[in-house]
């Protein structure tokens, strides 16, 4: 199978809300042409991507405050439930009726505040300072990768979004396995250990994931 191939197959972007068929369905879906509308721009994602944040971060200091007001985790449990629950149900919806996004993309920003506030907030009162790392970690990684990608320091060419894709299926593939020998008493070790190669393994999953974020910039400037 050929690059190009391969791609058309999976998509240029990790995110599979943002396949090559995305906008002629939205499109079709409001009777036209996707030329007819207006273009997805990157300063407009990173806009709108600011707004959902704001919903997340509002959602999870309600669960965040409730559990260090009761020191209690089933005091938030209900509301991690109905958060990630919500929050999965909400990211189905959009990910088939990609159209109804500017009601699903706010639902699942709130959910998702929920859980990740309380969740953040337990792991919090166990290890002190590894929210604030965790956050600071991530906005700093979109924020380089960001800069990286229009200073044209890292280039999405064809073999560059094959590479990056198809080591995210890999990783994906890889993670079910395990979880389906962990239903049968096994497990794949060095996934979870803490010596040098569950380490390094880590690190790799996380440098692939951020690469998705350079796939999902083209994506979005390519419209």
């Amino acid at each position: 199978m050929s690059n190009h191939k391969a791609l058309e197959m999976f998509g240029r972007s990790g995110n599979p809300t943002l396949s090559d068929a995305t906008f002629s369905e939205a499109a079709l879906n409001r009777g036209g042409a996707a030329d007819q509308f207006d273009t997805m721009t990157l300063e407009g994602t990173v806009n709108k991507t600011g707004i959902l944040l704001l919903l997340v971060v509002v959602a999870g200091s309600w669960t965040w405050n409730l559990f260090f007001q009761t020191n209690n985790t089933s005091s938030v449990m209900p509301l991690m439930l109905v958060g990630g629950i919500g929050g999965f149900i909400a990211a189905l919806i959009t990910l088939f009726k990609k159209h109804w996004s500017p009601i699903t993309a706010p639902i699942y920003a709130l959910a998702q505040g929920l859980f990740l506030g309380g969740i953040s907030a337990i792991y919090e009162a166990q290890f002190q300072g590894i929210v604030i790392q965790a956050i600071g970690l991530t906005l700093g990684i979109l924020s380089s990768l960001l800069f990286l990608y229009k200073t044209g320091i890292v280039k999405p060419t064809e073999n560059f979004r094959l590479m990056v894709t198809s080591a995210t299926m890999g990783i994906g593939l890889l993670y079910l396995v395990s979880m389906v020998m962990n239903m049968f008493g096994a497990s794949i070790g060095f996934i979870h250990s803490n010596g040098l190669m569950g380490i390094g393994f880590s690190l790799f999953v996380v440098a692939i994931a951020a690469l998705n974020l350079v796939l999902d910039f083209d994506f979005i400037e390519q419209g």
